[in-house]
């Protein structure tokens, strides 16, 4: 099963998924967040396809002044639900925008963005963003691990093959002259879900800085 991943397939998604704990509405922030990005000095920060705000929030709490934009209205309202009960929404910027055609009017900092998929191909979004990254700052991709065997169930089952990558596919996209590699993994972690249930994601994890 292909996904266009356009506005309207990402308003249902959110429409469709249940908030609170054990739902993606209600998760934490990933945790490679801390690991990755403890010890940088808080400045600007993009998180690019914020979803629920999760990570957008915890950037705000460490101190960075962060826009965080995604293409679903729905996605932002739970986003604004969960600033106002966080006490650092006054931190974020929310911007409804689609990712492939909108261009911020400045770089970041950091350019961080947490398995957003893209109408477009994935390889290509992660160049778009990157090109967003100030001299000197730090670009941190975590997204879905591709290996053999996807159902093309999205979300529910796994994701489909055209919204996952691998690291080496990631690093090779990050021209040497112009960025350093810092990290570069593939991971799997086990997240608890509703019922008792869990789920494991296979991660990929890219962080770069780019040089000034």
């Amino acid at each position: 099963m292909t996904h266009g991943f356009d506005k309207d397939y990402w308003e249902q998604h959110w429409q469709d998924r249940p908030s609170g704990p054990g739902s993606m509405a209600g998760d934490p922030p990933h945790p490679y967040l801390a690991r990755e990005l403890t010890g940088l000095v808080p400045g600007t920060a993009l998180d690019a396809g914020c979803g629920a705000g999760a990570e957008a929030l915890w950037l705000a709490a460490q101190g960075w002044q962060v826009t965080a934009a995604d293409i679903s209205a729905q996605a932002l309202a739970r986003a604004a639900e969960r600033a106002a009960a966080s006490g650092a929404g006054d931190r974020v910027r929310w911007v409804e925008a689609d990712l492939g055609a909108w261009t911020p009017d400045t770089e970041f900092d950091l350019v961080t963005t947490h398995y957003a998929h893209p109408a477009g191909p994935q390889l290509d979004f992660y160049d778009r963003i990157a090109s967003w990254v100030a001299p000197g700052g730090t670009l941190l991709l975590v997204g879905h691990l591709h290996t053999h065997g996807h159902n093309g169930h999205g979300h529910g089952g796994g994701p489909p093959a055209e919204a996952s990558v691998t690291a080496a596919a990631v690093t090779a996209r990050l021209d040497g002259a112009g960025w350093t590699v810092e990290t570069a993994e593939e991971l799997r972690r086990t997240l608890p879900g509703p019922h008792g249930s869990t789920r494991t994601l296979d991660d990929v994890v890219v962080r770069a800085t780019r040089r000034s």
